[in-house]
């Protein structure tokens, strides 16, 4: 890792605390990323809150969301987000079978689903989303849904971005 995870005193009493109960829930050691990021303490605050709007408090089901996620960390090759959003894609309702399918980027994918991934790859590839993908995405989506949606791409793939340059590896289990 580039720069190493915060000590108790480098993370503040929230971000300790924080990272630890994080680290129950998720059954790993404290996260790295979290323990990372809360190093600064200010911006760490602000930027769970501003996640946690969109996962797992956003308003598209969360079995889109963890197809969306899952199909960021494949196409940016993100071993982090792979590991953390494996396990939480199978809790919000994905089958094994569609878990190894939004891997296979050629994967066959039907209605809502194949629309949802074109725009992500879309998105992610060309860093916009053309007239016609727009307009099938929005007959899937309400307005504030496709807000949500290209937040939760970009956010995911600035992720990948900051966890690939700080060289964060993906949490061990327990």
């Amino acid at each position: 890792m580039r720069i190493a995870p915060g000590s108790r005193r480098q993370l503040g009493w929230f971000g300790w605390v924080f990272t630890r109960l994080a680290g129950r829930k998720t059954r790993t050691a404290p996260p790295a990323l979290f323990t990372v990021l809360g190093r600064h303490r200010r911006l760490f605050r602000r930027w769970l809150v501003f996640a946690s709007a969109l996962m797992p408090g956003g308003r598209l089901p969360r079995r889109d969301t963890e197809l969306v996620i899952l199909r960021v960390a494949t196409l940016r090759e993100s071993a982090y987000e792979l590991r953390q959003h494996l396990r939480i894609g199978r809790a919000a309702g994905l089958t094994a079978d569609e878990i190894d399918r939004v891997q296979d980027l050629g994967g066959r994918w039907q209605g809502r689903d194949r629309v949802l991934l074109a725009a992500v790859d879309q998105l992610v590839r060309d860093r916009d989303l053309d007239d016609a993908g727009w307009q099938a995405l929005r007959a899937e989506l309400s307005e504030v849904e496709c807000l949500e949606f290209c937040l939760l791409v970009t956010h995911y793939d600035l992720l990948a971005t900051v966890l690939g340059t700080l060289r964060i590896p993906p949490d061990e289990p327990r």
